[in-house]
């Protein structure tokens, strides 16, 4: 559905620009005004909503460190690779059929599987997924689930199944869960119904474990789950002080756009990772965060990840 609905939208707003531009041509204007403005009116959309979104994450801020504070050119420069990694997005959630493609069965002792956001496909994984594979990373799955607006307890329940068809290519006895954003929580929801004898690890990119007030702004079971102080979430993180099913990593934002107050990405008993100068879709295209979940992926049990990379911010 997603997808489709994506294709939709690229193709009538391409039509449509097509069609404005044909009927001033055709008027005496010069046809390279429209050629170099199309790619702005491509991104203008992305733009106008990471602006929208952005406003409402600095009004409900979590407070930051003094060494956390941006000055006006990081704040422009992460907002510009926030909106490019929004629209860059579109392609590859219309087309992520095309782009994402199982990896040949094969014996491995341990497999990836990552998890996407609300109302979004593996497409948004293009990226992040080519990376870990570049960094030697294998083998990587992606899972899809829905409708979009069922409840987060379908998800998991989908989750659970591609686990198992995952475990059966491969033969590994425990996957290593990424999850973005509402993809954390499915995984943790995952873990509270079936428990962790296959889950090895989980990491979560920028999941709001306490829920986001931006998802009061969409209709929809899992927005609604999402909710700050949702009976769903008082029940998920009622045991958030004993020690997880499996070892959690949450890496997060102090910048992020979505999960706001940007706060909520914290989770007791997990081992929570600070970054600054990235937005909420940025963080799937960044460097230092794939690097940061590859070596999350390779610690063993319960053992602890030390980082010092150039946005980390200590706790």
């Amino acid at each position: 559905m997603t997808a489709l609905t994506m294709l939709v939208l690229l193709v009538a707003g391409t039509w449509a620009y097509a069609s404005w531009a044909a009927h001033w041509v055709a008027r005496g204007a010069s046809i390279w005004w429209f050629v170099a403005g199309a790619p702005i009116a491509y991104i203008a959309p992305a733009m106008i909503l990471v602006a929208i979104w952005f406003a409402v994450a600095w009004l409900w801020r979590t407070p930051r460190p003094v060494d956390a504070q941006l000055g006006l050119a990081a704040s422009f420069q992460m907002y510009v690779r926030e909106a490019l990694a929004l629209a860059l997005s579109w392609p590859c959630l219309a087309l992520h059929r095309l782009l994402i493609r199982d990896p040949r069965p094969a014996p491995a002792p341990r497999a990836v599987l990552l998890v996407h956001g609300v109302l979004v496909n593996d497409g948004m994984w293009v990226w992040f997924r080519r990376r870990l594979q570049q960094m030697g990373m294998s083998p990587v799955y992606t899972v899809n689930y829905g409708p979009p607006h069922a409840g987060i307890e379908r998800f998991a329940r989908q989750l659970a199944r591609r686990i198992d068809d995952v475990r059966a290519a491969t033969g590994a006895s425990e996957v290593v869960l990424i999850g973005h954003s509402m993809g954390g929580l499915v995984a943790r929801a995952y873990l509270r119904r079936f428990g962790a004898e296959r889950v090895a690890r989980v990491i979560t990119i920028g999941t709001p474990h306490h829920g986001s007030i931006l998802a009061w702004s969409f209709p929809g079971r899992s927005l609604s789950q999402m909710h700050p102080g949702s009976s769903w979430l008082a029940q998920l993180n009622g045991g958030e002080h004993r020690p997880a099913p499996a070892p959690i990593t949450s890496i997060w934002s102090r910048h992020d756009s979505m999960v706001i107050p940007q706060g909520s990405a914290e989770l007791d008993g997990a081992e929570n990772i600070p970054v600054v100068g990235l937005g909420h879709n940025a963080l799937l295209y960044d460097r230092s965060i794939v690097e940061i979940a590859k070596r999350a992926i390779a610690l063993p049990g319960g053992a602890s990840l030390r980082l010092v990379i150039d946005r980390e911010v200590p706790p």
